[in-house]
């Protein structure tokens, strides 16, 4: 039976049967914290023609308007997302999940302090499925760790917001494993 991405908080989207076929290596945007238009006026291009080329996109949150959800909802088609701890008035769920290729994501913001980000994201993920990676954001710093047995993706941010590092990842899954890059424009 093929698994479809679903949002645990009831967000809107239409999800495609990417495990139905097990030779298929679904393509994964990977994104957070665009912050649109507070800290930057639009997506690099770089971003746009990732999101354009992915089966479908995950966002961790932060897009901070409606204009930049439906703009990174547009261009990816099929998008997976979460709301940030500026995206108060966008109607996101706090975690999403998505399952592709095997392999099982849970997505959160991860909105709080520094000091236990890592255990409290972790922690989140293992409620959901302890077997799943962890996609965060809110830091704006590039993660790929393990914590716990939990595996933590962190995009960083899509924009560049508040480090000037603009960065996102394309993963690659299939039968359970992740090829990920990392992308910077």
């Amino acid at each position: 039976m093929a698994q479809l991405g679903v949002a645990t908080d009831g967000w809107r989207k239409t999800a495609t049967a990417l495990d139905a076929e097990p030779s298929a290596m679904p393509r994964i945007a990977i994104l957070s914290d665009t912050h649109i238009p507070s800290r930057r006026a639009a997506l690099p291009g770089f971003v746009r023609e990732e999101l354009e080329a992915a089966d479908f996109a995950i966002h961790a949150g932060d897009f901070d308007s409606k204009e930049a959800l439906e703009t990174i909802e547009e261009l990816a088609g099929d998008l997976t997302a979460v709301s940030g701890n500026m995206d108060g008035r966008l109607d996101l769920p706090r975690v999403a999940t998505r399952t592709a290729g095997g392999v099982t994501f849970v997505v959160t913001h991860g909105t709080g302090s520094r000091h236990d980000y890592e255990e409290r994201v972790a922690g989140i993920v293992r409620e959901h499925d302890p077997n799943a990676v962890g996609i965060s954001g809110h830091s704006h710093e590039v993660m790929d760790t393990e914590v716990e047995g939990v595996r933590l993706l962190n995009p960083g941010s899509a924009t560049g917001a508040s480090t000037h590092r603009t960065t996102m990842y394309r993963a690659e899954v299939l039968d359970g494993e992740i090829d990920l890059e990392l992308l910077e424009g």
